[in-house]
């Protein structure tokens, strides 16, 4: 049996060694605890200053970005078009880091979407669909920023372009 500070320790190693997310409810398990111990136990380890991220799929360790290009797109579309969105991005080669809206009360909004692959993409839309989950875009009557990291300028040049062709790009109208 571990204490406290002994669990959040492997908690923390075990998100270091991690490539993957790792949920909540997979850590209260591996340690015997409930969910909640371990939300705590993230919140404990983010004040002592580790980056964790919440992504849908569970926390990751925030790293430095691998070599590359990332740049922020600006995309306005329905419900109905994200999975073309989210595919576009990651089928050309891009990593989908996050969702970014501006709210009119709290300013600047970032949700961590860490969407690699078509695979990502189907489980975000699944956790989506099945829970009827309200988007973050929904509050901006679907205006958002997604921050994608390539690996070069074209890449992202591509992506861009495909979302413009398909009209997921946000036009200031």
């Amino acid at each position: 049996m571990h204490t406290s500070s002994e669990r959040r320790q492997c908690v923390a190693n075990d998100l270091v060694i991690s490539v993957d997310p790792v949920s909540a409810s997979t850590l209260a398990r591996q340690y015997g605890v409930s969910r909640q111990v371990i939300v705590g136990d993230i919140a404990i380890l983010r004040a002592t200053g580790l980056n964790i991220q919440s992504t849908p799929r569970g926390y990751v360790l925030q790293r430095e970005l691998a070599k590359g290009y990332t740049g922020t797109v600006a995309c306005r579309h329905s419900r109905d078009q994200m999975q073309a969105e989210l595919y576009t991005i990651t089928d050309l080669g891009g990593n989908l880091h996050d969702v970014i809206i501006d709210h009119p009360i709290y300013g600047q909004l970032v949700a961590q979407l860490q969407i690699n692959s078509r695979f990502d993409a189907d489980l975000f839309l699944n956790k989506v669909n099945d829970e009827q989950i309200q988007l973050l875009s929904h509050i901006t009557d679907g205006v958002h920023l997604h921050t994608i990291h390539c690996p070069d300028e074209m890449v992202f040049r591509r992506i861009v372009a495909a979302l413009d062709q398909q009209g997921l790009l946000y036009q200031n109208e």
